[in-house]
């Protein structure tokens, strides 16, 4: 499962930026269908949708990028990392398919790789909120890690301890990494609709 959504390392779906930039009425469309598939959690039929469109578009970013958070949805880490990966590759100026790649690493416990992903998220963007935001959540659960080995090479060293309190009370707040929702949520994003490539 993916960390908590509310606060730190929230999946995102890039559809709303994608909508207004085709030009295609009907193209809008279907992501919008398959945008509301994946929030009623109609997997199955979602991916049918995005596999359809793929057939005619192979290269079509908002359709693998869909691909993508279905797999996350449906445990497929593996799966959807390669996608967003591959994603980074083709059109590397987006921002969310790493900050996506950065959710499922955090999920793994692979924070360093969680950091790179949403530094690279956030050079291609500043302006992202997410990213940033998720990336002060990395910052703090690798600021745990160096605390907690500083304290076992020396027990007595009373400021770390403090620290590391500081940060765990932080990280303990529901809405903080390592927690698990229900559901992870898929919410529509409206940013950067320059930055998309087109099809």
């Amino acid at each position: 499962m993916l960390p908590s959504y509310r606060r730190a390392f929230r999946i995102c779906a890039f559809c709303g930026a994608l909508f207004f930039f085709a030009g295609n009425v009907a193209r809008a469309d279907d992501a919008q269908d398959i945008n509301r598939m994946i929030n009623a959690n109609q997997l199955e039929q979602a991916m049918q949708r995005v596999d359809a469109a793929l057939v005619q578009k192979p290269k079509d970013a908002q359709m693998r990028f869909f691909r993508g958070v279905i797999l996350t949805q449906e445990g497929k880490n593996t799966d959807a990392i390669n996608v967003f990966l591959q994603l980074t590759e083709d059109y590397p100026e987006l921002p969310e398919p790493y900050n996506n790649l950065a959710v499922l690493y955090a999920s793994q416990g692979d924070y360093d790789k969680a950091r790179a992903a949403l530094e690279m998220a956030v050079r291609t963007h500043p302006g992202y909120a997410t990213a940033q935001e998720n990336l002060g959540d990395i910052y703090a659960k690798l600021a745990s890690q160096a605390y907690q080995r500083a304290v076992q090479l020396d027990a007595s060293d009373s400021v770390a301890k403090k620290k590391l309190a500081l940060i765990q009370n932080l990280l303990s707040n529901d809405s903080m990494p390592g927690k698990t929702p229900k559901k992870p949520p898929v919410p529509l994003s409206n940013t950067h609709p320059a930055r998309t490539p087109s099809m």
